[in-house]
């Protein structure tokens, strides 16, 4: 798996519980997402990554979110175009930071759409989820790009599976040839060849799980997925993420990576 050296997190603004959700979880509490959130930066650094920490944006309040609006490799970066209108002037602070570390950034266009939380990438290939924050010519785009940089791609229609906003939340990859897979995402031809790690029912939310190095960050309160995790042998950092649970999001949306 590919090594990372940094991480672009954005805390949470004042106003975070302003922004998009589908479920009904109840209200964020802002202090303590504040504390899960620098949890989380600190888990990173542990994971040998240092932290660009961009300030907080109350014009966005979505954009604690980063990693729905670039694409990151070792050889390319990709400016998204996020799928919901109130997110779209979060690429151009992103776009600023990025041209720091990149000598040359792509970027997704009209009418193409796409949110980083549908794009997972396994080692050279990458799965970009068509769901209702990402269309047909959004993924276009972005295949395009991945291919001029040297890696392959596929599409997954997501569309009509029930619980899932993005494709990341409902698969992660976790080195080795492992797929952590819900059920509900299970059956597409794009797993063949890798070893499934399902996820029990009730614990669909801890699918979201990013492998950082020589770590593995998930979600607490969900112990049949650790459990299973811990018998692979995975250094596991288990991270309270509740206030972001009810907004949507999951350990994956807080950072990019690269």
């Amino acid at each position: 798996m590919e090594m990372f050296s940094k991480a672009i997190v954005r805390a949470p603004s004042e106003n975070f519980a302003d922004g998009l959700t589908s479920v009904d979880l109840g209200v964020p509490v802002f202090e303590t997402a504040l504390v899960q959130h620098r949890s989380y930066c600190e888990a990173l650094v542990r994971c040998g990554v240092s932290l660009i920490e961009l300030n907080p944006d109350p014009n966005y309040p979505d954009s604690t979110f980063v990693e729905d609006t670039a694409i990151l490799t070792e050889k390319c970066a990709v400016i998204t175009l996020p799928g919901a209108p109130s997110r779209s002037g979060e690429i151009l602070s992103m776009s600023e930071t990025l041209a720091k570390y990149y000598d040359k950034l792509a970027s997704v266009e009209p009418p193409g759409m796409i949110d980083g939380g549908d794009v997972c990438q396994i080692d050279n290939h990458f799965l970009i989820g068509i769901s209702d924050r990402t269309n047909e010519d959004g993924a276009r785009q972005l295949s395009n790009f991945l291919n001029a940089a040297g890696f392959t791609s596929s599409h997954i229609d997501i569309r009509d599976t029930c619980g899932l906003l993005h494709l990341k939340s409902g698969i992660s990859y976790l080195g080795e040839n492992r797929l952590l897979v819900t059920n509900a995402l299970a059956g597409p031809h794009e797993f063949d060849g890798f070893e499934l790690v399902d996820v029990p029912e009730a614990e669909e939310y801890a699918a979201n799980c990013i492998r950082v190095n020589d770590y593995l960050l998930f979600a607490a309160g969900f112990s049949k997925v650790r459990n299973k995790l811990d018998t692979l042998g995975y250094n596991l950092i288990e991270l309270e993420m509740s206030e972001f649970q009810k907004m949507d999001g999951g350990l994956s949306c807080l950072s990019l990576r690269f």
